[in-house]
């Protein structure tokens, strides 16, 4: 290790590396306060030249490396272990725009950028780059594209592996691999940038991507539904597509406890209505023209959801504010749930079609094991994938809680294989998930996974004990 952390000095230039605990120190504890590390130090190359140096450094000394974007993960996937013999290595120095080719509909980006910024960089350009998620202002482009990242635009655009043309990468041998490029059909052998998209840095270290883009939204018609019934929300669901003209950009699901939570603990929740349903829907049409079509359709749509019953009231954003207003909404309930008692979190998916009956059945299932335990549901409904997290019931303490969440994940993850589902759907695997990939992966899955991994990384030294 010491010979590994002495060449890494050598080979970078001085501000490429860091041993202050203040600049380090940060970075070894994930987002969530769960997952504490340490490391032997802290690489921050500028350039893909250097963290293939670093790389082929580490090989040479059997040395592990951990990369980090943003370290805005939710499954520990980015946080070094504990003995403090890895190397931490930071791509947020390589933050460059490197093109932007508005007439090919893309954009190649360093992988330390901030997604904020490459939504920016699109806008400048008069095109959409449509990932979207609570940290954009903080995570960046390559740990979405490591985690294959989900967000609010999935229904319409995609994940992040359905925004990825092309990428560059360090490979666990220290060779760099450029597969830059933005072509629409290459059918030219196997689809090497799929293999480390959503890898979690356990293949390679992506450094660089091309990315699609899109025809600018110049006009949102957004909207907060409530509704007569959870089984209304596939119905909805199906008539915002067809009077959108499949502009639905969104169609998120809240449980009204997420809602009367916000209200509770975020001051600057507004209520959309006086009396707040048992589920409710925040949905969003996008378009490209001007001519007000988004919010006609949108009204149309509503009022005949209204007159056949599905419907119970509906409140649609009348200017830019109050579309703020009601996707602050969305970010206040994660926050009040913070600060309302015990509580565990899940990422789960399960078939568009069968998101009411898992909701029943899992509510019924947590209710059998742990009376008084409050689901606490809300998500991109629209795609199958639900943030389906459980507060303590009223009383319990944190401690008692905490013994408690295994088998809580247990029967939530249970019921969501019984659905034909999957336990994550787009948080990642990380380190707080391992087991669940034994649990709930075939023998035949679990195989060929292992068999990639050895293939492209034979000693295991890149972000060892994540996934796998």
């Amino acid at each position: 290790m010491q010979n590994a952390v002495a060449e890494i000095k050598s080979a970078l230039d001085p501000d490429a590396w860091s041993t202050d605990p203040g600049v380090i120190d940060p970075l070894m504890v994930d987002s969530r306060n769960i997952y504490h590390g340490k490391c032997a130090l802290l690489a921050r190359p500028a350039t893909v030249e250097d963290v293939a140096k670093v790389v082929k450094i580490c090989a040479a000394n059997k040395v592990s490396i951990v990369p980090q974007g943003g370290n805005t993960g939710r499954v520990g996937g980015a946080t070094p272990d504990a003995s403090g013999n890895q190397i931490a290595l930071s791509l947020t120095r390589m933050n460059r725009i490197r093109a932007v080719d508005p007439a090919d509909y893309s954009i190649t980006v360093e992988a330390g950028c901030i997604l904020q910024d490459v939504q920016h960089a699109a806008s400048e350009a008069d095109r959409l780059f449509p990932l979207s998620l609570g940290a954009e202002g903080s995570c960046t482009i390559g740990g979405n594209i490591a985690s294959n990242a989900g967000g609010i635009n999935v229904l319409r655009y995609g994940n992040t592996r359905d925004l990825v043309l092309g990428l560059e990468a360090v490979l666990p041998d220290g060779e760099i691999w450029n597969g830059l490029n933005s072509l629409r059909k290459n059918n030219a052998g196997y689809d090497l940038k799929q293999l480390l998209i959503g890898s979690e840095g356990t293949l390679g270290i992506i450094t660089a991507a091309t990315l699609k883009l899109f025809p600018k939204l110049n006009e949102h018609a957004t909207a907060f539904c409530a509704l007569a019934s959870l089984d209304g929300c596939l119905d909805l669901l199906e008539r915002a597509r067809t009077a959108s003209g499949d502009g639905l950009v969104s169609f998120e699901l809240l449980a009204g406890i997420t809602l009367e939570t916000a209200f509770e603990h975020v001051p600057a929740a507004k209520r959309p209505m006086s009396d707040i349903a048992e589920w409710s829907v925040l949905l969003e049409f996008g378009g490209s023209g001007n001519d007000g079509a988004m919010q006609a359709a949108m009204a149309g749509m509503l009022e005949s959801a209204f007159e056949d019953g599905l419907v119970a009231d509906a409140a649609i954003a009348q200017s830019e504010q109050q579309r703020k207003d009601i996707w602050f909404l969305r970010e206040a309930i994660v926050d009040a749930q913070l600060k309302s008692g015990p509580s565990t979190k899940h990422d789960i998916s399960v078939p568009v079609s069968l998101v009411p009956a898992f909701l029943r059945n899992a509510a019924a299932a947590l209710d059998d094991y742990m009376p008084g335990v409050q689901p606490y549901p809300f998500g991109h409904v629209g795609d199958g994938n639900l943030h389906y997290n459980v507060t303590a019931p009223p009383g319990m303490t944190a401690d008692a809680f905490e013994d408690e969440i295994d088998a809580i994940h247990g029967i939530v993850h249970d019921i969501t294989a019984k659905f034909g589902g999957s336990f994550s759907a787009e948080h990642g695997v990380g380190q707080s998930k391992r087991g669940e990939m034994l649990r709930y992966k075939s023998a035949t899955e679990l195989s060929l996974m292992r068999k990639l991994k050895d293939a492209i990384d034979p000693s295991g030294l890149f972000n060892p004990g994540k996934v796998l």
